[in-house]
């Protein structure tokens, strides 16, 4: 069976952050061969994988992504399914969440969840279902405390710097609202709490 994964190379890492389960050598001899791909238009040639992962989904890959009739699994926390393909799997993929052991995702289409839950086993990472809401949970929340954070700042409340470091005191999270948002790209923030205030 092929898996094709979309993605640059710190997603990669971050996908492979917690190891594999089996040796990618052995992985790719086996049941799953893996192949990675940078490009989307790189896809023409793999139409009959079985599975396909889009780490580096933006809306304008769904012509390329709806011309494969298998599993397809999105990075897409701004948009529902319905808003893109009711026959996809979204999963929560913004840069440093794929670091974690558990991922975000939403399914309507049940007999996908399974295939989804292995494949992300791979690489030692569970999969969350969750409804199929704009932003799921952890992104809007750090989008929201994002937000805060440069309320904080413009107010004059302190440095950046400090901000970051309080954060990571204070919450025991991994970053700093500013480190995440540099991270994740201010655009995707952005774009998240527009969307999360419109709806």
């Amino acid at each position: 069976m092929q898996c094709i994964i979309i993605t640059n190379d710190q997603l990669k890492d971050e996908l492979l952050s917690k190891g594999t389960r089996i040796d990618l050598q052995q992985l790719n001899d086996g049941w799953i061969n893996i192949l990675w791909l940078q490009d989307i238009s790189q896809l023409q040639e793999y139409k009959e994988a079985a599975i396909v992962i889009d780490l580096l989904f933006e809306k304008n890959h769904l012509t390329w992504l709806q011309s494969i009739s298998s599993l397809v699994i999105i990075n897409n926390v701004e948009y529902t399914l319905a808003e893109t393909d009711t026959s996809f799997v979204r999963v929560n993929a913004w840069p440093s969440f794929l670091k974690s052991h558990v991922i975000e995702a939403s399914c309507l289409d049940g007999q996908y969840k399974q295939k989804t839950e292995e494949v992300f086993s791979l690489f030692n990472k569970k999969i969350e279902w969750l409804p199929d809401e704009i932003g799921f949970v952890t992104p809007r929340i750090i989008s929201m405390i994002v937000n805060e954070a440069f309320i904080a700042l413009k107010e004059g409340v302190s440095s950046k710097e400090e901000i970051d470091t309080a954060m990571k005191l204070g919450t025991n999270y991994p970053y700093g609202p500013f480190e995440w948002a540099e991270k994740i790209g201010m655009e995707r923030i952005d774009s998240l709490l527009v969307r999360l205030q419109k709806k």
